[in-house]
């Protein structure tokens, strides 16, 4: 047995960082015959088709405006926008980003008697833009009951489960999959919640739950899928569904005394010791916002103001839809610089929400501690601002140098010899202490921590497509020599890296 230090999701994060002496080794050739269907299918149920509620302008019959809200919802936040026809196998892009294009997300929808939609439990089937009713029956205490009676669901009638079909992207990144999973995740947790602003819901995001029972509402294989986050939507036309933000998360144990663990288990190791399971555990009543600090203020450097007017997302949010649908990740940069106005309006929208409250966006969009998540910007070429690695502060809204230097072949070397790197103008760190937010939260918060940052990596995704920029993330680079290389107080975990850069020319 180890002993009483680290926890499990430490040693997890541990035993999961690249390294260049080790990473050749954990290579294997993949059998593409063998890559797991991105797919749920059924054989048992009925099908509501979802697609004749795209086309056209919104309708007067009040259940199907509803409908059609609902359509756009799922649509803008996992829909698939457009087919990339290779032979016998066509491909399918999403709305939100996945790594490898693997999409280990499903999004199941459980509705309430009463709701828009029959009473029961549905599957968002995306590549036909659909939803699969599988299950017929009333199962709402039982889901407040799951979810330790979060005080949305009182007053909800519709509920959207997030899980991680876990192979999926284990097939190709092995254990380390357990962080991209939840960077996915994030980036559909950040369209659901545009696209909820988009069509006149709020989400309220639950991350705490008994996994266990809610696998088991929805007939789960827990060897293979789980429950990963739940979502009351709230319907903004029915006065008694705008509610307060409420809580979203809640702690799990941590795990300090566990077995040798092997490669290939520490993946389902590290999420089954996460998971919460006291049924008699309980949301608070109210959610306390907190104003996150600025974690650092390094003496004598170089403060840059990084004040920006707002982006503008078009009319009733026109154009933040089109950006999602246009949206690609960045396959090569020029190299050439962006602008230091550009990446400061990329930071205002993903850290101030505040900002675009007039444009009907959620001032106050639920996310699970963003107060944990540190951000860092290594510039290699941003006009007006001197190359070097800054550190973001929010709050005051500025960059604070704290190292001079230009490091674009440190970072083609840092995030495994990818060419974005190098060619970028900036790259974005998100980091955390893990320590911190184990202490806080349990094991559970490294569940949280990956799917903040791929929310906030996000809505980096999106700025950087409508302000013409090209844009990618990164969730494999060489863990411990980011700190070592930029500066990073060493007791920051990288979760997460977003490069961005003018794109090659259409």
């Amino acid at each position: 047995m180890s002993d009483v230090h680290p926890s499990i999701a430490q040693h997890y994060h541990q035993r999961t960082k690249y390294d260049p002496e080790t990473i050749n080794q954990r290579g294997r050739a993949l059998d593409f015959s063998q890559q797991p269907v991105p797919f749920k299918t059924y054989k048992v149920g009925t099908e509501i088709d979802l697609k004749p509620y795209l086309e056209g302008e919104p309708v007067t019959d009040p259940q199907m405006r509803q409908r059609q809200r609902l359509s756009h919802l799922l649509y803008h936040s996992y829909g698939v926008t457009a087919v990339v026809p290779y032979p016998n196998n066509p491909f399918y892009m999403r709305a939100a980003p996945s790594a490898g294009g693997l999409y280990p997300a499903e999004i199941y929808l459980i509705a309430r008697e009463d709701a828009v939609l029959p009473t029961g439990l549905y599957n968002y089937q995306v590549q036909t833009h659909s939803l699969w009713r599988f299950w017929d029956n009333q199962v709402w205490s039982a889901l407040e009951e799951a979810c330790l009676w979060h005080p949305a669901l009182a007053s909800t009638q519709v509920v959207l489960v997030i899980t991680a079909v876990f192979w999926r992207s284990a097939w190709r990144y092995e254990d380390r999959a357990y962080r991209r999973i939840f960077l996915d995740s994030g980036h559909l947790l950040g369209n659901i919640e545009l696209a909820a602003a988009m069509n006149d819901y709020r989400p309220h995001l639950m991350g705490g739950f008994v996994d266990e029972a809610l696998n088991q509402l929805l007939y789960l294989d827990e060897d293979q899928e789980g429950a990963i986050a739940a979502i009351a939507l709230a319907d903004l036309l029915e006065i008694n569904q705008n509610l307060q933000p409420t809580p979203t998360a809640l702690p799990s144990e941590t795990d300090t005394s566990y077995p040798e663990i092997l490669d290939g288990e520490l993946l389902h190791y590290c999420h089954e010791a996460s998971e919460v399971y006291a049924l008699d555990a309980a949301y608070p009543k109210d959610r306390l916002i907190l104003c996150a600090e600025d974690k650092y203020n390094f003496p004598f450097c170089l403060k840059v103001p990084t004040t920006s007017e707002p982006i503008q997302w078009g009319d009733s949010l026109t154009e933040l839809a089109t950006t999602i649908r246009g949206r690609r990740s960045t396959r090569r940069f020029t190299g050439d610089a962006i602008t230091l106005p550009d990446l400061s309006a990329l930071l205002d929208f993903t850290y101030h929400p505040e900002h675009y409250q007039d444009q009907g966006l959620d001032p106050q969009p639920d996310t699970f501690d963003l107060s944990l998540i540190q951000t860092f910007v290594a510039v290699s070429d941003v006009t007006g601002l001197e190359a070097g690695c800054y550190y973001y502060a929010a709050q005051a809204k500025e960059l604070r140098q704290i190292r001079f230097k230009n490091f674009r072949r440190e970072l083609h070397y840092l995030c495994l010899q990818q060419d974005l790197g190098r060619d970028a103008a900036a790259v974005v760190f998100h980091t955390a202490d893990l320590g911190v937010a184990i202490a806080t939260y349990g094991d559970r918060a490294y569940r949280y921590l990956h799917m903040d940052a791929g929310y906030l990596g996000q809505r980096l995704n999106l700025a950087a497509i409508r302000l013409q920029l090209g844009v990618s993330g990164i969730a494999g680079f060489f863990d411990d020599h980011v700190n070592e290389v930029l500066g990073i107080p060493t007791d920051e975990a990288v979760l997460y890296i977003t490069t961005l850069g003018q794109p090659p020319a259409s």
